[in-house]
């Protein structure tokens, strides 16, 4: 059975403690309110065009947002640790190694050969 992604409909920075770094979610105004709530500043977040995984967002973010300084930091290491994860996923086929068959060898005996019927 595939393992599904969830899909986010919201996506950008934020930073809290010092540490900026990418943010998800599936309602802007809650994720607002909570991130305000636990002191984050600089909060950067976008509705997404169509809902996305996160490896999709953050590819989003950095082709259309022009992130400088700690969010666009925060948004390439955060792709780059995603594509990493993803390559990981993926499948990868080998060939096994096919062992040799050789013909079975019965013995036949000449003395019963000489009573079997034709």
């Amino acid at each position: 059975m595939a393992k599904t992604e969830k899909l986010f409909t919201v996506a950008g920075t934020a930073t809290h403690n010092g540490v900026t770094k990418a943010r998800f979610a599936n309602d802007l105004v809650a994720r607002i309110k909570i991130l305000n709530k636990a002191g984050a500043t600089n909060i950067n977040l976008v509705e997404l065009p169509t809902p996305m995984t996160k490896l999709a967002a953050l590819q989003f973010l950095q082709d259309t947002q022009g992130y400088t300084g700690d969010d666009s930091y925060a948004v390439a290491n955060k792709l780059a640790e995603k594509s990493k994860v993803a390559k990981k996923g993926e499948l990868s086929v080998r060939a096994e190694k096919s062992t040799k068959v050789g013909k079975a060898k019965t013995a036949v005996n000449v003395d019963s050969m000489e009573d079997a019927p034709v």
